[in-house]
């Protein structure tokens, strides 16, 4: 495996323990922004691969995925995950939008997000494999 693409993994699977440690914490927006943490690093490490360069230092999950080239192979739940993770990484760090987001977290939704999140990284592993 490529180093850039090893580099971009291992951080995903770094914010992957954060995430669970917010989670368990009750830290709910702490935890979906690291949801988001993880997906946009497993795509910069399929960026990685597919192109031998650096990603672009954007933050667009939906464009990130579309630089992998797997925008095309997302499910309809996994464009779901990547739209609904989108305002967890800018909007969250705003007080003007922090507070909104916040409400929206409880305690089962971002259970869920983890848990699709850490099956969205799997699934970007099994591609890196192939």
């Amino acid at each position: 495996m490529l180093d850039k693409v090893k580099y971009w993994l291992d951080l995903a699977d770094d914010d992957v323990s954060a995430a669970k440690v917010l989670l368990d914490g009750k830290k709910y927006l702490h935890a979906g922004f690291f949801c988001h943490l993880i997906a946009e690093k497993a795509l910069k490490a399929m960026i990685a691969y597919v192109t031998s360069e650096i990603p672009p230092k954007i933050h667009n999950l939906i464009n990130l995925s579309e630089h992998a080239g797997v925008f095309d192979d997302l499910s309809e739940s996994q464009r779901n995950l990547l739209n609904e993770l989108n305002p967890l990484n800018i909007e969250a760090r705003y007080p003007e939008y922090k507070e909104r987001i916040a409400q929206t977290l409880t305690a089962e939704i971002t259970a869920r997000l983890f848990q699709e999140t850490e099956e969205f990284l799997c699934w970007i592993k099994q591609k890196l494999k192939k």
